[in-house]
């Protein structure tokens, strides 16, 4: 139970410094949240926890292609937050990356590569 506080807490202290970084420099902020901070942590939860290569090395595949469907959304969201506001902007970026990885994992089904 320790160790998954613990996981629990650096973790969310990458959360909490990646949003103060924001606060002060957006383009900061945006460069230090489009790295993958979150899947280097994961990886890292994952080797310390003896998990087999196999199951990294599947985590790592599918993280790259799950990110591809999601980039519209950063897109999206600039454009429709000064005009709907921001939950409902945040909304509509969350039903968008659905629709695309439904959509991506259809076509990546065609090149063998299941998503879903």
């Amino acid at each position: 139970m320790v160790w998954i506080i613990t996981k629990f807490l650096l973790s969310a202290a990458v959360i909490v410094l990646v949003t103060e970084i924001a606060k002060r420099n957006d383009k900061l902020g945006g460069l230090v949240a489009a790295l993958p901070i979150v899947t280097f942590i994961t990886l890292i939860w994952l080797y310390i926890e003896k998990q087999p290569v196999e199951k990294i090395a599947d985590y790592s595949w599918y993280t790259f292609w799950y990110v591809l469907p999601t980039l519209p959304m950063f897109l999206a969201l600039p454009l429709l937050l000064p005009r709907i506001g921001f939950w409902p902007s945040l909304l509509a970026c969350a039903i968008l990356t659905v629709v695309c990885l439904f959509l991506f994992a259809l076509v990546m089904r065609r090149f063998g590569i299941e998503l879903l």
